[in-house]
């Protein structure tokens, strides 16, 4: 992937995460479950991304 691609996945992961600690630091009766799942899916698929793009990068 191109430097330009990773680096807005990794803006887009840093926006995911935050939200989904901002959804977790709610009391478990506020919490929207469904919402979560999907940051959660969502954050866990572009830390995904980001560790096969720089690992991909490595010179061995």
């Amino acid at each position: 992937m191109s430097k330009d691609v990773i680096t807005i996945v990794i803006l887009l992961s840093v926006v995911i995460w935050f939200a989904v600690s901002r959804e977790a630091l709610k009391p478990s009766s506020e919490i929207k479950w469904r919402k979560m799942i999907v940051l959660l899916s969502a954050g866990s698929l572009s830390t995904l991304m980001i560790t096969i793009s720089l690992f991909q990068s490595l010179p061995f």
